[in-house]
């Protein structure tokens, strides 16, 4: 079994070298460890190679947990109330499943009629490894599937019929063509002890907190107690924001002192304004929309509040005061689009239905297409952050890729990395590169069927694939490398819709089809890649975790499609505000805002936009800004490497500090910030021990009480329409109704004051 080995914090003679760290022990045995303090802390540096792994509980209860979390999450991701259920969730749950069936299930060997297979439904005591392809399983049905979205705008949104086998493979594909991009890089990426990523090691302490017996030493809790006692109470205090008083989850002070100001509400407003001075007493709050704070590193944290800092308290009030853009004609916060009287665009006025792309006369005729003026910004900030990501890249982590290549190319047989490497190389078969080639080849000739194929209703040439994939291809690597140091993913997304914007305008199912193949093979890669380093960590056989990646990818695509087919057919007038009850909670907020998207990228076209065409031309410059930005971070860090505090401002995470917005709002990023301060900065300096210990465990605890408390709410209250007595505080606002209203003198819209 796997010991709890505690790594001490600190060893006499540490010896650093290019690759791992060597630390010498007390009786003079060298032991490999890693170069990242936090792994050091977390991580266990034992393995058993001896242990089962792909028993019947692991494809039983793995299966399950996949189907279970894969059509929870898709189904809360059609409610205005979104709620996201985390593997945390069936990582807890299986564990005393797996105990139960290893004291129940018979241990007789059992063989296969007209086989030489033979094998037992219980091989031994549940351990650890098998709870991880567990978790694995859920993991990849708790992401959902990105490309669900196009089958909702096209049946929802746009009002058309889609072939449900096209639906279905639009899917599958879009999940299973990341496994290529995976292959290629996982020696980067995984293979590295530079290549830490930090949110594997709450999975990783949860793991150990579970499985390792840990004796209670006075004053001092067990971490598995200690997760208990936490879970307990986020379980129970979550009745409170998630049903008794919705309100706490966004205070808003100074909407409540001026109620009939919209400047003061548009200061104040958590949701729809500038934030200050609210505050979200909600866990979901915290870590709903940007992740749980806990597990990004501090520089992480302090690199993101500047950026969010910088563009929300000084770029946007600038642009929106001195009505740049016409901003005051439009709402302060909002996705939405506007024609140039300030009312919502009528996508009708400029559609040609039969061909399903623009009537050119009718949009000459109607108006160009606006937008808030933090809308825009957040998509020239996007422009910046894949330049920017690009330089960062290239200029601070450049020789170590091209390293890295070199060993890879010439097939070196130079040990690399640290003593998680080492053992994995030393007790595992690795997957041949061929297992991902198969999958890639089958997943882009599927593809190529999806788009040319089913009477080319996506829209989408072969053409257009092929780029899509050369996207996706280029950018894994250099977006991994900061997604595995900092926990912060960039998009493709904009930069996919800008391309075939330009390329092929006017068709709004092919520019979203080409954003997910682009955007998200790259996603998918990069998801295989985390998992991978997760069973890297916990010393899992890397056949083993290929083929339930594999068989999980498989099961969770189809249950989104079957779950989101369902619904669209089920639910009357699903996404459609305008006529569904007020209380209806199938408003699919996530959609409307990809459905927006496919009018500005798709319908109208960056060429209308960001061009003397548009209204939008001076965001080309962030380009150019993302571009040249860490060019004097990079010189000023070689020019005084004494000043260590210089290589950790990372322009690409600042300028993708907004990237959750207008998903996420000013309340979600100040709690989150908060809370990532006071744990990740004071508590790690102060009380490291305590750190070490727990602070993973905190994250788990708190996303496991939380989630599982909202899936009974729903099912036990909301589901049978038992709603609490009506009060002040059982409204989920934050009681700032002003703030969406626009400024412009003359602009009328319901609910708003005319100036």
């Amino acid at each position: 079994m796997i010991s709890s080995v505690e790594v001490p914090k600190s060893k006499p003679q540490n010896q650093i070298s290019e690759s791992n760290i060597v630390i010498t022990g007390e009786e003079g045995n060298e032991e490999n460890d890693s170069p990242i303090e936090e792994v050091r802390l977390t991580v266990p540096i034992t393995d058993d190679p001896t242990q089962p792994v792909l028993t019947f509980r692991t494809w039983l209860l793995g299966i399950v947990s996949c189907m279970v979390l894969a059509f929870v999450n898709q189904f809360f991701g059609y409610r205005s109330n979104q709620l996201m259920v985390s593997s945390v969730v069936a990582q807890i749950v299986t564990l005393p499943l797996g105990k139960l069936m290893a004291t129940t299930l018979p241990t007789r060997k059992i063989r296969l009629p007209s086989t030489n297979w033979s094998g037992t439904l219980n091989p031994g005591p549940f351990n650890m490894k098998e709870h991880v392809l567990i978790t694995i399983f859920a993991n990849t049905g708790s992401g959902g599937a990105y490309a669900t979205n196009i089958i909702t705008i096209v049946k929802a949104f746009y009002h058309r019929d889609l072939n449900p086998a096209a639906a279905m493979l639009l899917v599958q594909t879009t999940q299973l063509l990341g496994y290529g991009w995976a292959g290629m890089f996982r020696k980067f990426l995984v293979d590295s002890p530079y290549m830490w990523w930090p949110s594997n090691l709450v999975q990783v302490s949860l793991f150990r907190a579970l499985h390792e017996k840990e004796e209670k030493r006075e004053g001092k809790q067990t971490r598995l107690r200690f997760f208990l006692i936490v879970f307990f109470i986020s379980f129970v205090y979550y009745i409170i924001p998630g049903y008794i008083f919705p309100s706490i989850s966004s205070l808003s002070f100074i909407c409540w002192i001026w109620t009939r100001s919209v400047t003061a509400q548009q200061i104040g407003s958590g949701l729809h304004g500038l934030g200050i001075g609210s505050l979200g007493l909600d866990w979901s709050t915290v870590a709903g929309f940007l992740g749980s704070p806990l597990a990004v590193p501090f520089f992480a944290i302090a690199n993101f509040f500047w950026g969010f800092f910088i563009y929300f308290y000084i770029i946007l009030p600038l642009f929106y005061w001195s009505n740049a853009y016409q901003a005051k004609k439009f709402p302060f916060y909002t996705s939405q689009t506007f024609d140039h009287t300030g009312q919502r665009y009528n996508i009708t006025h400029i559609l040609n239905l039969k061909t399903f792309d623009i009537n050119l006369s009718a949009y000459q005729n109607y108006s160009k297409l606006h937008l808030s003026v933090m809308f825009a910004l957040i998509y020239g900030l996007s422009f910046g952050t894949l330049t920017a990501t690009i330089s960062h890249v290239a200029f601070f982590d450049g020789k170590f890729i091209w390293g890295m290549w070199k060993k890879v190319t010439m097939a070196t047989k130079e040990k690399f990395g640290d003593v998680h490497t080492r053992l994995m190389k030393k007790n595992y078969k690795e997957v041949p590169q061929w297992w991902f080639l198969v999958v890639l080849a089958v997943s882009f000739v599927l593809a190529l069927y999806t788009c040319e194929g089913f009477g080319k209703q996506l829209q989408l040439p072969w053409w257009g694939l092929l780029l899509a994939c050369a996207i996706a291809f280029t950018f894994t690597l250099p977006i991994g490398v900061i997604l595995a140091t900092t926990n912060q993913q960039m998009g493709l997304n904009v930069i996919t819709e800008l391309i075939i914007g330009y390329l092929y305008p006017g068709k709004p199912l092919a520019n979203v089809t080409f954003k997910t193949y682009g955007y998200m093979s790259m996603s998918q890669a990069l998801y295989f890649v985390g998992d991978f380093k997760l069973g890297h960590y916990m010393k899992i056989p890397p056949r083993s975790m290929f083929l339930v990646q594999l068989v999980a990818t498989m099961v969770a695509s189809t249950v989104c499609f079957g779950t989101t087919w369902w619904l669209l057919s089920s639910v009357e007038n699903i996404c459609n505000r305008d006529k569904l009850p007020k209380s209806s909670p199938w408003t699919c907020p996530a959609d409307e805002v990809f459905y927006n998207a496919s009018i500005i990228w798709g319908v109208i076209g960056p060429g209308r936009m960001f061009t003397s065409k548009g209204v939008y031309p001076g965001m080309n410059w962030f380009f150019l800004i993302g571009f040249l930005a860490p060019i004097p971070v990079w010189f000023f860090a070689r020019k005084f490497p004494e000043k260590k505090w210089i290589k950790q401002i990372h322009i690409p995470l600042i300028f993708s500090a907004t990237s959750a917005m207008p998903m996420a709002k000013a309340v979600h990023y100040w709690s989150w910030v908060i809370v990532g301060v006071i744990f990740n900065y004071y508590i790690f300096r102060r009380y490291k021990g305590w750190w070490a210990r727990h602070n993973y465990i905190l994250s788990a605890a708190l996303d496991a009480g939380t989630a599982i408390m909202g899936v009974l709410i729903y099912f036990a209250f909301q589901n049978n329409n038992i709603s609490f007595p009506n009060w002040w505080g059982s409204e989920n606002t934050d009681h700032c109704p002003l703030a969406h209203c626009p400024t412009e003198k003359g602009i009328a819209v319901k609910g708003c004051p005319v100036f």
